[in-house]
């Protein structure tokens, strides 16, 4: 009755149910955490049961749209300290990799020209779902939007699970004013606005941002292979991310490192059950034998 992609959200928001009930939350904020999960499973049934276009068309969408309130939600589970020793150790990991590696000078070497393409591509991030999804439909490939839902969905819930178990603030707040980038573009300026209006306060380990911009790359990579250029776009896209979280001190590198490490196995995960998929449904050689008339 559930898509594989269905039943990741399903999981994801069945763990934060139960989270939610260790917190002092109001209780209709706990049955809120219900809502979703409760739709899709009425969905499912309906689209199960009495198959419509819209119903399936809707499955494709609401999952997706479902990421941003789960990555809402996570606030929920903020608490009033921060893990401050591993913060002091990646603070030093990143003026290591700014300043002696030379990335901040190499980022400057050509005025803004750098730091607003990574800062521009930090600011797609919030668009690359729905284009994703618009990517299949204008395609005339709807029918693979599970192959990239899958391990979207893995990669950025499973960051979101992890999130509130780390409590660190961003580089930004908790060492305001050092190490900002020189350079200041507009792209930067709506970025942060974003952020200050909707951001959440609970972590920022590991990256939300890059988990999500890989694992949406690797889902394109695997569901549209023969469309290679929008998977490589993606992946060059998620590069940049990651540079502009440490750049633009949005995270610590090691926030982006773990991203992309969630986002591998996700990708590792999935790989693994489409193979396994697979050689379930290769012919045995005694099922091939059989298939041969006898001679004579």
């Amino acid at each position: 009755m559930f898509r594989p992609s269905e039943w990741v959200v399903l999981a994801y928001f069945t763990y934060t149910a139960f989270m939610a009930l260790q917190y002092p939350l109001p209780l209709r904020q706990k049955a809120a955490g219900l809502a979703a999960p409760l739709m899709l499973f009425l969905l499912g049934y309906l689209d199960s049961f009495n198959p419509r276009r819209w119903t399936s068309m809707v499955r494709d969408w609401l999952p997706a749209a479902l990421v941003l309130a789960a990555y809402w939600q996570v606030d929920w589970f903020e608490v009033n300290y921060h893990f401050e020793d591993l913060e002091r150790l990646w603070l030093g990991w990143d003026r290591f990799i700014l300043y002696d590696l030379g990335l901040r000078k190499v980022m400057e070497s050509m005025g803004p020209l750098l730091p607003g393409l990574v800062e521009f591509s930090y600011l797609l991030m919030y668009v690359i779902p729905p284009f994703a999804l618009a990517a299949f439909y204008i395609l005339r490939k709807r029918d693979r939007i599970e192959q990239y839902a899958f391990p979207f969905l893995l990669g950025t819930l499973s960051a979101y699970a992890l999130i509130p178990h780390f409590p660190t603030g961003s580089p930004r707040v908790e060492h305001a004013g050092i190490d900002l980038p020189g350079v200041q573009t507009i792209f930067r300026q709506f970025n942060l606005w974003i952020l200050n209006h909707g951001d959440i306060h609970t972590s920022v380990f590991p990256s939300g941002h890059v988990t999500a911009a890989f694992s949406a790359a690797f889902g394109m990579v695997l569901a549209l292979p023969e469309y290679p250029w929008i998977g490589r776009c993606l992946l060059a896209n998620s590069f940049f991310i990651l540079v502009a979280t440490v750049y633009g001190r949005y995270h610590y590198a090691a926030d982006g490192l773990a991203g992309l490490a969630v986002s591998l196995s996700a990708l590792a995960i999935t790989v693994y059950l489409r193979r396994a998929e697979s050689a379930d449904h290769k012919p045995k050689p005694a099922d091939v034998i059989e298939s041969y008339p006898e001679a004579g």
